[in-house]
């Protein structure tokens, strides 16, 4: 049901059924926030906020149907972002999802986890995955893609993307950040409806589209 709801937000959910399931997919990285239930069925939620506390601070929400405010209380003072009693409504948790994402952002070029339609980028730690599947990107060409996903729906120019991703000015004849697109389409591919996410704007720069941006401009 939550995949249903918030994939067409932009948001591609991992599933763990087990505590030592979701801990083991944690530590491979490129996840912007957990959804922990409290309820699992070989450890108790809280042990498992406990956990992970000692080793990341990415925003965490617990899920349960306990709803006494002393739980709540213990979740929130033992690390968690959010607490969401059951039953909730999908927009409610999206809501409390988009909140506690803005939380976190930190001022360099926008937020340190990035996702948008099914790419995952993570500023930390360098990576970028599609669906999952992690995609091998140079620092340049991931400075590039980081630089125009953060700035998604607005044009990015060419001068501002050749000194975030090349460390120099623009000059006239240089082709540096129109290779590094082209190769960035290649990788990264059309979005889920097979329509593309790099365009070029003439005599501007480049802009990320998302999926929903693409059919309204067509």
């Amino acid at each position: 049901m939550l995949a249903e709801y918030l994939a067409p937000e932009g948001y591609l959910l991992h599933f763990s059924h087990t505590a030592q399931a979701g801990i083991d997919r944690i530590q491979e990285g490129g996840l912007v926030l957990i959804l922990l239930d409290v309820m699992l069925p070989d450890r108790d939620g809280f042990s498992v906020l406990h956990e992970l506390r000692q080793k990341s601070q990415i925003p965490i929400i617990m899920l349960t149907t306990r709803s006494a405010v002393a739980e709540k209380v213990a979740g929130l003072e033992g690390g968690a972002d959010d607490y969401i009693p059951k039953p909730f409504t999908p927009v409610e948790l999206l809501a409390r999802i988009r909140t506690v994402l803005r939380r976190g952002q930190p001022s360099r070029l926008g937020q340190s986890f990035i996702a948008i339609d099914d790419l995952i980028l993570d500023a930390g730690a360098r990576r970028v995955e599609r669906n999952g599947v992690l995609i091998e990107c140079t620092a340049a060409e991931f400075d590039a893609l980081y630089a125009l996903v953060s700035s998604a729906g607005a044009v990015v120019g060419r001068e501002q993307l050749t000194r975030i991703a090349l460390g120099r000015p623009l000059t006239v004849g240089d082709r540096g950040v129109d290779n590094l697109v082209s190769v960035l389409r290649k990788k990264i591919g059309s979005n889920e409806r097979g329509e593309e996410r790099l365009r070029s704007v003439r005599n501007a720069g480049y802009i990320y589209l998302r999926a929903a941006e693409v059919r309204e401009s067509v």
